[in-house]
């Protein structure tokens, strides 16, 4: 939430003008999306989000479980959370259109579109959740591969990709190429069942509705972490199942990626993906459960808990709020406040006021204990 909110620093713009800074060139790099395969620090903004939903869910079930809720009550409960979950998505994808944006590949509408089933895996037996996303991923990758690849001499411009563009894959790693896919082809014909101000044709960053697939084998990653957590197990074994499982998914992900099998593309959410940004979150849970549980140091995390408690909040927040905090900014601090280390930093100094004024908002509900949920 925090790497999300932080967009309003805008630093690959200030890495843009000042091109021959390594330091400024690494942060606008990983506070960017990479083009399509790969992965930066920003494009691990979802999938840590997603991860941490399958995290939560055991407590949540043994919480409700433990008040006298009943697995209907609690099934009901689901989907009427991932309605609002689905519908929050498009109402923030449709604020600056002239009609409702019916879209689903937004971080809010993939988790609801999949949290029912999840919370169906929350049920079963560990062995029927680790064959459960093997199928996912396996089936997944299935139907890419079996979808068929466009004609030769297609002309991809028509769905948004320059002919020359330098990320297209050539061999079985072209099934995931973008916009010229199977998951492309879905959103074609099921966005256009919607009322849209103009038909759909292609995303123009290659985002698709089924990627919420694959996005629930991420989250009952995040539930297989949450029931180590839940358990007896100590601390330290806790660690070695986290780390050791993060390091499987990181060597099943490149292998996957380097052979060609499977590529690494966040933006449509392949399989190999499920497994690289699993096995990363495994790696953070790591550090931040031996920074707080182990090592007791939770006092220097209180700004991140700030945020994570009321992270819905943080969502809408950052989504809706920045422009108007920025040009409440422009008005009582003059048109040119962000002038004052020249043009290159104008983004940063612009939004550091953005990002604190937010976070205090944050702060103030967590201090009178105001915490939005679904």
């Amino acid at each position: 939430m925090l790497l999300m909110m932080a967009e309003v620093l805008r630093l690959s713009t200030v890495a843009d003008a000042l091109p021959g800074n390594a330091f400024w060139q690494f942060l606008g790099w990983n506070q960017s999306h990479v083009p399509w395969t790969g992965g930066s620090l920003h494009d691990m903004i979802q999938p840590s989000f997603s991860f941490l939903v399958g995290v939560a869910l055991p407590f949540s079930i043994a919480s409700r479980t433990a008040k006298g809720a009943t697995f209907n009550s609690l099934l009901k409960h689901t989907l009427v959370r991932s309605l609002i979950l689905v519908l929050l998505g498009i109402f923030l994808r449709s604020l600056h259109s002239t009609q409702t944006n019916f879209t689903f590949e937004d971080t809010l509408t993939q988790i609801g579109l999949g949290y029912p089933f999840l919370f169906l895996l929350g049920f079963a037996t560990r062995r029927t959740q680790v064959v459960t996303v093997l199928l996912i991923l396996a089936g997944y990758w299935l139907a890419f591969v079996l979808y068929p690849l466009p004609a030769t001499g297609f002309d991809t411009t028509l769905v948004g990709v320059p002919a020359d563009w330098p990320h297209n894959m050539q061999g079985l790693a072209a099934h995931w190429n973008k916009n010229t896919n199977l998951a492309a082809a879905f959103d074609q014909w099921f966005l256009n069942l919607f009322p849209r101000e103009k038909p759909f044709a292609y995303n123009r960053g290659g985002y698709v509705t089924l990627s919420f697939i694959p996005t629930l084998g991420t989250m009952a990653l995040g539930l297989f972490a949450g029931r180590a957590l839940k358990s007896t197990d100590t601390p330290q074994e806790r660690i070695r199942f986290f780390l050791i499982t993060g390091a499987c998914l990181l060597a099943a992900a490149a292998l996957l990626h380097f052979t060609g099998i499977c590529p690494i593309v966040k933006r449509i959410w392949t399989p190999s993906w499920t497994l690289f940004s699993g096995g990363l979150c495994f790696f953070f849970l790591t550090f931040f459960y031996w920074l707080t549980d182990v090592a007791g140091r939770q006092k220097y995390i209180l700004p991140l808990v700030v945020i994570g408690m009321n992270s819905i909040a943080a969502y809408v927040i950052a989504d809706g709020f920045g422009g108007f905090i920025s040009n409440s900014l422009s008005i009582h601090l003059g048109q040119n406040f962000d002038q004052v280390l020249g043009s290159a930093y104008a983004p940063l100094v612009r939004g550091i006021p953005v990002l604190a004024m937010e976070w205090l908002i944050l702060y103030w509900m967590y201090r009178k204990k105001i915490f939005i949920k679904v």
